[in-house]
């Protein structure tokens, strides 16, 4: 299958970027007290399921998926960038980091018990979201959980509200608009949280929480 060029320009950009990206991220969410509270929540319910491993997708260096090991949770991180898994790698040598892509990831139908995208949906394009998501719920077990982080827009998804991310092109999602494509993905909202943004940040910052019905 002929690779999207989306996904060879972002997997550049961050190749790129990853020792400073992760110099600049990799303790973010020590500041960040309400991330850590919903990243907290989610690991409660996914502890509850007990439904199976949880994927970071689009891991970066792996601050993510550490914070949810360290939270009880059987996690590994998968990302676009082979320098990113090799920064992800050297700081969290005891978890396990994959190269891979969102859209076509090497795991068995509904063989996660919950999956994060943090800030790495982002870089798809609109049109193309639905066929994330449905990647997304062909390997998530029925019932499991999703967690999305995105910058929060308020405008409808298509057109794009594109904006100019430090590293590559990214969009920015309306958590309404967010919400129905992912009901048509076959999930079903259980919560959101919208903060205004921080010092450091120019937008809204958006979290849907998700869980998986049985058929899209």
């Amino acid at each position: 299958m002929t690779e999207a060029s989306y996904l060879r320009t972002t997997r550049t950009a961050y190749d790129a970027v990853a020792v400073e990206y992760a110099r600049l991220f990799s303790t973010s969410l020590e500041t960040q007290p309400l991330s850590r509270a919903l990243l907290a929540a989610f690991a409660e319910l996914v502890r509850a399921a007990d439904a199976g491993p949880v994927a970071d997708l689009g891991c970066g260096p792996g601050h993510v998926t550490a914070h949810l090991h360290g939270l009880g949770l059987s996690a590994f991180g998968i990302d676009l960038s082979p320098a990113m898994i090799a920064l992800a790698r050297q700081a969290h040598p005891d978890l396990r980091f994959d190269q891979g892509s969102m859209t076509d990831l090497d795991l068995p139908d509904g063989s996660l018990g919950a999956i994060v995208a943090w800030y790495s949906v982002i870089h798809t394009p609109p049109e193309r979201l639905p066929e994330t998501l449905a990647e997304f719920h062909r390997v998530l077990a029925p019932g499991g959980h999703l967690l999305l982080a995105f910058q929060a827009g308020d405008e409808p998804l298509i057109p794009a509200q594109a904006f100019d991310h430090k590293v590559t092109l990214a969009y920015r999602w309306s958590p309404d608009g967010l919400a129905e494509v992912l009901g048509r993905a076959g999930f079903a909202e259980k919560a959101r949280l919208v903060r205004q943004p921080d010092e450091n940040e120019r937008f809204q910052q958006g979290h849907l929480l998700a869980r998986r019905t049985a058929k899209p």
